[in-house]
């Protein structure tokens, strides 16, 4: 090799999602060992379940293994049973149809709103019938459904409202945390998520009943004080020390975390407006949108489809991801919708492409995605 010739740096892989472990994450995990308390219900559990109900206003929280054990976890306490129907948004990560159908339950799909992502809050009366009994509106990619009419709607049906606030971690309502809107509401610490324990999941709620029942439920419908012995079926949802000691330190630079995340989303917007072709989810005036995941959508006008930009991107090791897939269209869901469309939800699928989010990011790596989405473009 000639002794001038410069060896080519190996760009730095950007992942799609990654968690932040900057805080006592660690030295809650030695507690633990040394404690030898590493299963479910110990110190940590309990104090990250107060602290994160404080967080969003609500009296109770009750620790799961995810946030889909969480939404399966509310329907159950509220005792939905088989041939109920529960309104879910089409346009949501699947855990939001699964809740119900593993509740014996029916999933009725809505629509999603065109500049905002979420549930269409002037399609949900029209699928109410008879056998309607909750409605979970999704924060979708971190944007607050809007839950004034949908509590309105709820009142008058005499129906529950679950709010899935898996994706929205510090998102607000009117200057309300989400989480603290509905009936209850569901909260996911997958390691994507801005609170990260691995994997994990909260129900919060104002109804110590309710939150009582959940317990039960959740540590396999154990009568309490009462060891083996089961008055319901229950099933085993819980969260263990560890993963609860990590949410802990989680918590402690929540604040950093929020105040991060909004610079983040602050610097791609500015880079990705410059972008023929590209555009941005809007941001309703009643929402403050913490965006777990950045999302962008690619017109037809770009000159380049979502996955053909996806591929050329993956190819400087650049790692995206597409947005969800409308439920109706994949086959567990598939005859829960039959005979409706759902067009709005296909257009946001066709164009929807999530681009690398962890705030482990620098700003000279997001300065990077977007110039080499940008030369695509003119390429």
């Amino acid at each position: 090799m000639p002794k001038n010739k410069k060896i080519r740096k190996q760009p730095k892989f950007l992942p799609a999602a990654q968690p932040t472990l900057d805080g006592n994450e660690l030295k809650y995990i030695k507690e633990c060992f040394k404690s030898n308390w590493i299963a479910a219900g110990g110190p940590f559990v309990k104090q990250f379940e107060s602290e994160f109900a404080e967080l969003c206003n609500r009296a109770h929280g009750v620790a799961t293994s995810s946030g889909t054990t969480a939404l399966h976890l509310a329907l159950l306490a509220y005792g939905i049973k088989p041939g109920d129907e529960v309104i879910v948004p089409d346009f949501t990560f699947a855990a939001s149809a699964n809740c119900a159908l593993h509740s014996c339950a029916i999933p009725n799909f809505v629509d999603a709103d065109a500049d905002y992502f979420t549930i269409d809050v002037n399609k949900i009366e029209e699928a109410i019938t008879s056998k309607t009994k909750a409605i979970i509106p999704v924060h979708v990619y971190g944007h607050p459904a809007d839950m004034d009419p949908i509590m309105e709607i709820a009142q008058r049906h005499n129906l529950k409202v679950i709010e899935d606030a898996c994706p929205a971690h510090g998102s607000e309502y009117k200057g309300k945390p989400v989480g603290s809107l509905g009936d209850a509401a569901c909260f996911s610490f997958h390691a994507s998520k801005l609170i990260a324990t691995g994997e994990g999941g909260m129900l919060v709620t104002d109804d110590a009943d309710y939150a009582e029942c959940a317990r039960i439920i959740r540590d396999q419908g154990y009568v309490r004080g009462k060891y083996y012995w089961h008055e319901v079926i229950g099933y085993n949802y819980r969260l263990t020390n560890v993963q609860a000691a990590i949410g802990v330190a989680q918590l402690e630079t929540y604040k950093k975390k929020i105040k991060a995340k909004l610079a983040q989303m602050s610097l791609y917007n500015k880079l990705l407006s410059k972008i023929p072709g590209i555009s941005v989810p809007k941001t309703a005036p009643y929402a403050k949108r913490i965006a777990t995941f950045i999302i962008i959508s690619v017109e037809d006008s770009f000159g380049l489809t979502r996955d053909e930009i996806a591929l050329k991107l993956k190819g400087q090791d650049i790692e995206t991801r597409p947005v969800f897939y409308p439920l109706h269209r994949m086959k567990p869901y598939a005859p829960f919708a039959s005979g409706k469309e759902f067009p709005i939800a296909e257009e946001i699928s066709r164009k929807g492409l999530q681009l690398p989010s962890s705030l482990n990011l620098t700003n000279e790596d997001i300065r990077r995605i977007c110039t080499s989405i940008a030369e695509l473009r003119r390429g």
